[in-house]
């Protein structure tokens, strides 16, 4: 069994993700550009039941962040996956490559979409 952990940047949330993840992918839209300060970001989805955490999160439209030093860590939605974002992993993750993109539509036009599965918006 593979044991991922990660956190935020001051340490006071932490978490933990169990065996392989159930996809991986890359986001162009508005709101994760936003708030990563990057053209894009990576996420991982995993089992609920294969994640734990601890230290206080707070949520802003369903965005998990450390109130202290205002690191993005995951999302616990109201189904039974969890989202990641692969930059807060501990280890850097070479392993875990994306399989599809979404909000192409926003993509940056020097940007060259990867030989993987394309969303012009959200996954379908």
């Amino acid at each position: 069994m593979i044991i991922r952990s990660g956190g935020c940047l001051c340490g006071k949330v932490t978490y933990s993700v169990r065996d392989a993840p159930l996809r991986i992918g890359l986001c162009h839209c508005v709101d994760c550009r936003k708030e990563s300060g990057s053209s894009f970001v990576t996420f991982g989805i995993w089992p609920r039941n294969a994640f734990e955490s601890s230290g206080e999160v707070r949520f802003f439209r369903g965005r998990g962040f450390c109130p202290d030093c205002g690191s993005r860590v995951f999302n616990e939605s109201e189904g039974d996956e969890v989202e990641i974002r692969v930059g807060s992993l501990d280890m850097a993750p070479s392993d875990l490559e994306p399989t599809y993109e979404i909000w192409v539509k926003r993509r940056e036009n020097w940007l060259r979409a990867l030989p993987i599965d394309q969303h012009e918006q959200d996954r379908g």
